[in-house]
This record gives structure tokens, C-alpha cells and sequence, in this order.
């Protein structure tokens, strides 16, 4: 994991507390990187306003910028802070994914800091729309923040997946530990892996009569915990801090998450669309409707956003 230098974190307009920044604060402290809040605004009222001049539009659209422009001035007064950089920038886009991946892409910036919803009822944590699609399309890291502490020794849960030896999985599980040992130093936290095994397929039972599904599911649990403990070892985690449990990583991972009370969960999204997002992507969106922790989505080596792809 490269050092955090350049942070961009999206404000919530519709409140005063914003953990994202507190969050971003805590990540720049340590090397003094530079923060930029990011506010993307659109109001479709001023779009349709035919009786308007597109000079007057243009107007009016400045000085809703300039009204939040002042608004965040106000904000930031909150969390002044002598060594950390924060600047702001206020646009109007009507798509507000595709304006901070833009921003995040013209910027050099190193991660996305955003926050999301907690729902009190469901004490359960709500991923917007553009979430999603950050998570899906945003070259560089995305933490999806919400509002509570981290703790000093509290559990950084990295998801890896070591199902299969190709090199692409291999290189990805690498930098999802590397993320989490950096943060970990810094908050003093303990890393811990988390992996989702599949069970028997219930057709070989039935097909095959002579098919021993104890000892193939055993087989199939020893491999996944060889592999994990492998992987630790390397990295100079305990083999106690990897968890290995029979299920899929949708389920597996919010699980264990729960049992731990993980402050963070980091995993690896492949960015793909059609199908092939449907096998692979929709772990990661599976699961962060099951968390109740920030979580830290990480993008392979090499990946390219579709909208870096659409301006080249």
C-alpha cells in the first residue's frame, strides 16, 4: 500500500457531522497528506427554467455553488487542523459518481473517503446508489465510512479469497493484507483473514451413491485452511486470527465481521459489468448490506475505470 498522500473526501450535504472527514483526518495525521472535501450539486429545477437566458441559468447555478461554497467554509471551521492541508471544491454535475471518480482520477488522489447511512431501526449500515458505483468504477481504494471510533486494538477483517491459484486472486489477496497491516500499525489494531469455502454440491451425493460427502467436505475445509494459514504466515499474521468456515463470502464474511466487531472490513472488487459482475462483483455488494463497520474495497492492479476509458 502506497502512503496516503492526496485524501478526497465526499461531503453529505444534508448534515453538520461528517465521519467521512473525521476519518480522513485520523488516515492524514500520521504524514500530513493533504485533504479536499468534494461536494457535487445538481438541481434539476434550474435546468428546466425556459424562461431563462442560458447566461441567466448559468447565474443561477453559481450561486447555489457560492451558497455551499460558504456553507462548507463554515464546516471545515469544525475540524481545523494546523498540519493537515484541507481544501474544498464545489461542483454541479448531475451524476455524482461520475464527478468524483472524475475528480478522484484528475487529482492523482490515493482514496475516496465517503460516508454512509446508518439506519437506527435496522442498526444496520445503508449503501446509496453512488456507493455502488464507486465501488464498482472508482480506480483507486474507496472507504465507505460510518459514524463511530476506531478503537485501539480493534480488528481490521481482510475477506480473501484463496479458491482459486491464479495469479490475478494471489496478487489482490496480497494488497487487500498489505492495506490492512498499514492501517493496522497505525491504529494498533490486529489484522485478521477471513475465507468462505463452498460446500458438498448436493448432485454429487444424490448421483453418486459411493461419494463420501464427510471426507470431501473435509478435504475441501483442510485445503481452504492450508491455504489461508499459508498466506498469514507469510504476512506474520497468527493462524489465530484466520477464520475459515464453510459458506459463501457473502454470508461468511458479515458473519464473522458480527462475531469479531470488526471496526473495518476490506475486500477486493473486480469493477466488471454484465455478467461476469454478476458472478464475481456482487460478493462484495452482497456483503456490505450485511455489515455494520466501515468498509475498504480495493480495485486490482491495473484496473481501469470505464470513465478514464471514456475520456482517453
Amino acid at each position: 500500500m502506497k502512503e496516503l498522500k492526496k485524501l478526497l473526501v465526499v461531503i453529505d450535504p444534508t448534515s453538520d457531522v461528517q465521519p467521512a472527514l473525521a476519518r480522513a483526518i485520523e488516515l492524514a495525521s500520521p504524514t500530513n497528506a493533504s485533504i479536499t472535501v468534494f461536494l457535487s450539486i445538481f438541481d434539476f429545477s434550474y435546468e428546466m427554467t425556459s424562461i431563462l437566458s442560458g447566461h441567466e441559468r448559468e447565474a443561477m447555478r453559481q450561486g447555489v455553488i457560492a451558497q455551499r461554497q460558504a456553507w462548507l467554509a463554515e464546516l471545515l471551521e469544525g475540524y481545523a487542523n494546523d498540519s493537515i492541508s484541507i481544501e474544498s471544491d464545489v461542483i454541479w454535475h448531475n451524476r455524482p459518481f461520475e464527478s468524483i471518480i472524475q475528480h478522484a482520477i484528475a487529482g492523482n488522489f490515493d482514496i475516496i473517503v465517503k460516508g454512509t447511512h446508518l439506519h437506527d431501526k435496522l442498526k444496520s449500515v445503508i449503501f446509496t446508489p453512488t456507493d455502488w458505483h464507486l465501488m464498482r468504477k472508482a480506480p483507486v481504494p474507496v472507504l465507505l465510512v460510518k459514524d463511530h471510533d476506531w478503537p485501539v486494538a480493534g480488528k481490521i477483517l481482510c475477506a480473501i479469497n484463496v479458491g482459486s491459484e491464479d495469479d490475478d486472486h494471489q496478487t489482490l489477496n496480497g494488497k487487500i493484507i498489505e492495506h490492512a497491516k498499514v492501517l493496522a500499525e497505525q491504529f494498533d489494531a490486529q489484522v485478521h483473514l477471513v475465507n468462505g469455502y463452498p460446500g458438498t454440491p448436493v448432485n454429487l451425493a444424490i448421483e453418486l451413491p459411493d461419494f463420501d460427502a464427510h471426507t470431501y467436505g473435509e478435504t475441501i475445509r483442510m485445503q481452504h485452511e492450508q491455504r489461508v494459514c499459508y498466506l498469514a504466515n507469510g504476512y506474520g499474521i497468527s493462524s489465530d486470527f484466520c477464520h475459515v468456515k464453510e459458506g459463501l463470502p457473502e454470508d461468511v464474511i458479515p458473519e464473522i465481521a458480527r462475531q469479531l466487531d470488526a471496526e473495518l472490513v476490506i475486500l477486493g472488487t473486480v469493477g466488471r459489468t454484465g455478467f461476469s459482475a454478476a458472478l464475481i462483483g456482487n460478493t462484495a455488494e452482497h456483503v456490505i448490506d450485511s455489515i455494520n463497520c466501515d468498509l475498504l474495497a480495493i480495485k486490482p492492479d491495473g484496473y481501469r475505470s470505464p470513465l478514464e476509458e471514456d475520456n482517453s
